[in-house]
């Protein structure tokens, strides 16, 4: 029977969400990959169990997690009932709606129907009586904001959801659902953005509003899908997403064209006493508007080399000046590109 390190707040740190009461871990464990039907289910657990034991408390999911969609969820609610229900009053857990689910036209997008009907099925699968938080995983740009907005607000007046928050919206679309938010009194807290050296977009368009509005981010593709970490230094090895024709979001092509300036991050991670993934993870968290920044794992031990970036979060004037200098010198990417 697993029994929770009594230790797993000590080296932890735990950022207030916007001007909310809700205080999230500074890393948190995102279920995209490794949690599927297709993995091993033993591992999932260590997994889950290295995440809680280090304090990390904010646990990430989705409908569509997988594969095949909707695994992840079934895999973390059966580790959830058997290891980690007498945990649940620790954990902040967190799932989404508003990609391709079920066939039809209501198993997409931000429609009402949709989402009431996915947050449903994630209590179901996960065997949970709420989550923490609830997100729209898109912007729809065929519902009106207003009708994605109030059914995300019905999950909160139902009991199905404690907070909800809005993945992949940008400054202006985030401005917008905030509006009907605040006349709704809906509990509306985060944003998730991909955001990460390569990706830095949210810095100008994205941050500046959530500031304004009080809330808080927590980023997504924190390590660029591995580039941002050791793993590509000398080319691209046969077992690495990238290797993977498949792969929709890395290209043998994208880790070419970044090689020279990850070599470079990763000097100077080495000067500050880091690897390149812990430099790059307490980068993001140096912008005031990230609470949490989400991390993936393939093996329990990941968990502690991500934690370790807790270690040294501060950058001097001259180390943040010599990574926008490196950035800079970085071709324009492609990520798009297959």
């Amino acid at each position: 029977m697993y029994l929770a390190n009594s230790k797993r707040y000590d080296q932890m740190k735990y950022n207030r969400v916007g001007k909310s009461g809700l205080k999230i871990s500074a890393l948190a464990l995102g279920l995209w990959h490794n949690f599927g039907s297709v993995d091993d289910f033993e591992n999932q657990k260590q997994i889950i169990h290295a995440a809680f034991d280090s304090g990390i408390t904010y646990f990430d999911l989705a409908n569509n997690y997988g594969p095949i969609p909707g695994s992840a969820e079934e895999n973390f609610g059966r580790i959830m009932a058997t290891d980690m229900k007498s945990y649940r009053d620790e954990m902040i857990i967190a799932s989404k709606a508003g990609y391709v689910m079920w066939p039809g036209p209501y198993g997409d997008w931000g429609s009402r129907k949709s989402i009431i009907a996915s947050a449903d099925q994630s209590l179901q699968r996960m065997g949970l009586d709420y989550v923490d938080i609830f997100y729209t995983h898109r912007p729809d740009p065929e519902t009106p904001v207003e009708e994605t907005a109030r059914a995300l607000n019905q999950l909160v007046t139902e009991g199905k959801a404690l907070y909800v928050g809005i993945s992949n919206y940008n400054g202006k679309q985030t401005e917008e659902i905030a509006k009907v938010f605040e006349k709704l009194g809906t509990p509306f807290v985060i944003s998730q953005p991909r955001y990460n050296m390569f990706n830095r977009t949210a810095e100008s368009d994205l941050f500046p509003v959530l500031k304004k509005l009080g809330k808080a981010a927590v980023g997504f593709s924190s390590l660029s899908q591995g580039l941002l970490t050791d793993k590509y230094l000398n080319g691209v090895p046969s077992d690495s997403r990238a290797s993977k024709s498949s792969s929709p979001f890395l290209s043998p092509a994208q880790v070419e064209e970044t090689v020279a300036t990850v070599k470079q991050l990763n000097e100077l991670a080495g000067q500050r006493g880091q690897t390149l993934a812990e430099m790059a993870l307490a980068w993001n968290l140096r912008e005031p508007e990230v609470a949490s920044v989400l991390i993936g794992a393939s093996r329990p031990e990941q968990i502690a080399d991500n934690v370790a970036a807790l270690k040294n979060l501060e950058f001097s004037t001259d180390e943040l000046k010599e990574i926008d200098q490196i950035l800079d010198r970085q071709g324009k990417i492609d990520w798009d590109k297959r």
